[in-house]
């Protein structure tokens, strides 16, 4: 890993609050994000257990990988983290506390959009502590049958960089698109916070049969049966791909560092990204240099 530079952090100017239905358990969901002191990342707080857990956004605390992202073991864990983890990182909010009375955010319409919106009013302040920015010195990739997630070092203007290339084959019916989107927080929030998760309408049915959902319609997402979206309609010609993009960078924000560069998924998902930021972690720890940086 290469050091880059460093940028100070940032947290909530003020608490700011989401309500909604749970995609998985159809509960009731109240969300809160509540500012944090520099250097503590986000970390979600189970305020319906007693006592109450808090469960850090780091990759050593993942658990689950099918589908979402998931943190902590039973009961103390929280599901379906890549959205809420997506608009923190997106809009460069390093240390949050995220209040839950329940084992999942509010599902919303599957995007980021109203996460983002809630913490764009909630406003920003940065912090004393620096947050080291890195990029890697060759290539990574990771990979699984067809299935690659690589990430490139950052060229001279220092950005990051996601690109997907979705490809579910000829008879599928989402057509194969790309997605490449240059990471601020502007253009996160313009570009791609309002795309939605996505499934064929058989996954929908295969979930349901598995309790999953049960409050969950197909308007409620993008759900795609053989003539494309049901009860739906997409908000951009290659939405699915940019969900991509945004459940990268939720999942990527589990690394805890600013990362730099280009990252290109080719079908990949979950398992991938936290194959990907495991890699990531496990090369910062071996090298004394980086740590002595960070603790800069």
């Amino acid at each position: 890993m290469r050091l880059l530079n460093y940028r100070y952090q940032r947290t909530l100017a003020r608490p700011a609050e989401v309500v909604g239905t749970g995609f998985l358990t159809g509960a009731s969901v109240r969300l809160r994000f509540h500012p944090a002191p520099p250097c503590t990342g986000v970390v979600f707080v189970r305020s319906d257990l007693r006592p109450q857990v808090r469960i850090p956004a780091r990759v050593d605390h993942v658990t689950g990988t099918e589908r979402r992202t998931t943190l902590g073991h039973p009961p103390a864990q929280v599901a379906l983290v890549e959205h809420v983890l997506a608009a923190l990182a997106g809009l460069r909010i390093d240390n949050c506390f995220v209040d839950l009375n329940a084992p999942e955010p509010p599902g919303l319409d599957g995007s980021a959009r109203c996460f983002v919106k809630t913490l764009q009013k909630a406003g920003c302040k940065l912090q004393a502590a620096r947050r080291p920015v890195y990029t890697v010195r060759s290539p990574i990739v990771v990979s699984h049958q067809s299935a690659t997630l690589a990430i490139h070092p950052a060229g001279p203007s220092e950005e990051l960089k996601v690109s997907y290339i979705l490809n579910y084959g000829r008879n599928s019916p989402i057509a194969p698109q790309i997605s490449t989107q240059t990471v601020t927080p502007e253009e996160f929030a313009n570009d791609v916070a309002s795309c939605r998760t996505f499934l064929l309408d058989s996954e929908a049915a295969e979930l349901r049969r598995h309790g999953l959902g049960p409050r969950t319609t197909a308007a409620d997402l993008l759900v795609f049966g053989p003539r494309g979206p049901v009860d739906n309609t997409l908000r951009c010609g290659n939405e699915p791909a940019r969900h991509k993009v945004l459940d990268i960078l939720g999942d990527l924000s589990l690394f805890g560092h600013d990362l730099r560069g280009h990252v290109v998924g080719y079908r990949s998902g979950h398992p991938l990204n936290i194959e990907l930021v495991r890699s990531l972690t496990g090369r910062i720890s071996q090298s004394p240099r980086a740590v002595r940086e960070i603790a800069a």
